[in-house]
C-alpha cells in the first residue's frame, strides 16, 4: 500500500480508504463487514470513511465496535455531518456541529475525529458560524483536522477568504472515468489551497468494474439489484453504449497486468491532489482486489487512449 499526505496537514492517508456508505451496518451482514475492515488493515489500508448518516449512525455504531482492540494511532478516521438525523437535528449550525460531533465521538467510541467533514454545504447557517465552530471543535482536541464535501466552489473561496479559521485540508467529490466534473474548478481550487481530494465513488458504483453487460441482466448479487444499495446508481451509465466501452478497457487492463477495477481506481489516482480513492466494499476480496490499483503509475499513452475511449462513452 502507497501513502499520500492530506493536503497541508500532518495526516498520511492510505492510497485506497474503507468507506461505510450503503454498507457498513445496514447493507451487508455484520460477519461480511467486519472481515472487510480486518482484511483492510491486513493490506495496509489506514484511512476509514463514514458519516453519521450512514444507517442513521449505525455505520459509526459498527465501527466503534470493530475498531475496539485496535491501537488508535494505527488508524486515520473520518466522520460526516449534516443530513438529517432526526426531524429537527440537521445542518452546520453551532448547536448542530456541538451535538452531532459528539454523539459520533461516542458511536465511534473514540476521543477525537481525525478528519470532520461538512457533508454538504448548509445554506440556512452563515458560513462564519459553520467555521467558527469547527474552528472550535479543533481547538477542544476533538478534532485533528476538517474538511468539506461537494461544497460550491464560490463557498469553498469564501471559507478560504475568512481570517482566524481552522483551513480546510481536504475535499470529498464524486470523481471517477465516468464523472469529472471536479476537473474543471474544485481541483484547481483546492490544489492552490493546499487542499486534498478523497475521492467518493471512483468507480461509479460499481459500474466500472465490469460487472454489467450491454444486453445482458446485471449478476444477481450486484449493486445494482440490492435493495438497499441500488437506490444511487445513474441508470444512465447502464446504457449499452456507456458499457461497451467500459469492456473496451479491458484489455488495456490486461496489458497492464490490472484488473478493470484496478485500472479505474488507478487512473484516479494518477491525479496527485486525489489523496485517496473511497472503496465500498460487500467482500474481503473486493477490498484485497481494490487495494491492488495502489502505486500503479499509468503511461501518458495509455491515459490517451482511456480518455478517448470514454469520451466516445459519454458522447451524447
Amino acid at each position: 500500500m502507497h501513502y499520500r499526505k492530506l493536503g497541508s496537514s500532518d495526516l498520511v492517508v492510505s492510497e485506497i480508504a474503507l468507506g461505510s456508505w450503503l454498507t457498513f451496518g445496514s447493507g451487508i451482514e455484520a460477519n461480511a463487514a467486519v472481515a472487510c475492515v480486518h482484511r483492510a488493515f491486513d493490506l495496509g489500508i489506514n484511512f476509514i470513511d463514514t458519516a453519521n448518516v450512514y444507517g442513521r449512525g449505525a455505520a459509526e455504531t459498527f465501527l466503534g465496535e470493530t475498531l475496539q482492540g485496535i491501537p488508535r494511532s494505527n488508524y486515520i478516521l473520518a466522520t460526516k455531518l449534516f443530513f438529517p438525523m432526526t426531524e429537527t437535528d440537521r445542518g452546520l449550525s453551532k448547536a448542530q456541529i456541538e451535538k452531532q460531533l459528539d454523539a459520533s465521538l461516542k458511536r465511534l467510541k473514540t476521543d477525537v475525529i481525525d478528519l470532520y467533514q461538512c457533508h454538504r454545504y448548509d445554506p440556512e447557517t452563515p458560513l462564519e458560524e459553520t467555521m467558527e465552530a469547527l474552528t472550535a471543535a479543533v481547538q477542544s482536541g476533538r478534532v485533528r483536522e476538517i474538511g468539506f464535501s461537494e461544497w460550491p466552489v464560490d463557498k469553498i473561496k469564501a471559507a478560504l477568504a475568512m481570517s482566524g479559521m481552522k483551513a480546510f485540508v481536504s475535499s470529498q467529490p464524486q470523481y471517477s472515468l465516468l464523472y469529472r466534473q471536479p476537473e474543471a474548478e474544485v481541483i484547481p481550487l483546492c490544489k492552490a489551497n493546499g487542499i486534498s481530494q478523497i475521492v467518493w465513488s471512483p468507480l461509479a458504483q460499481g459500474i466500472l468494474t465490469g460487472k454489467y453487460r450491454a444486453g445482458s441482466q446485471p449478476p444477481s448479487d450486484s449493486r445494482v439489484l440490492s435493495q438497499s444499495m441500488g437506490g444511487f446508481i445513474d441508470k444512465r451509465l447502464l446504457q449499452d453504449r456507456v458499457l461497451n466501452s467500459i469492456q473496451s478497457l479491458v484489455p488495456i487492463a490486461q496489458k497492464l497486468g490490472l484488473t478493470l477495477t484496478q485500472l479505474a481506481l488507478a487512473w484516479v489516482l494518477r491525479e496527485p491532489s486525489v489523496a485517496s480513492a473511497i472503496i465500498g466494499a460487500t467482500k474481503p476480496e473486493q477490498v484485497e482486489e481494490n487495494a491492488g490499483a495502489s502505486g500503479h503509475k499509468l503511461p501518458d499513452e495509455v491515459l490517451m487512449e482511456i480518455d478517448g475511449i470514454m469520451a466516445q462513452a459519454m458522447a451524447a
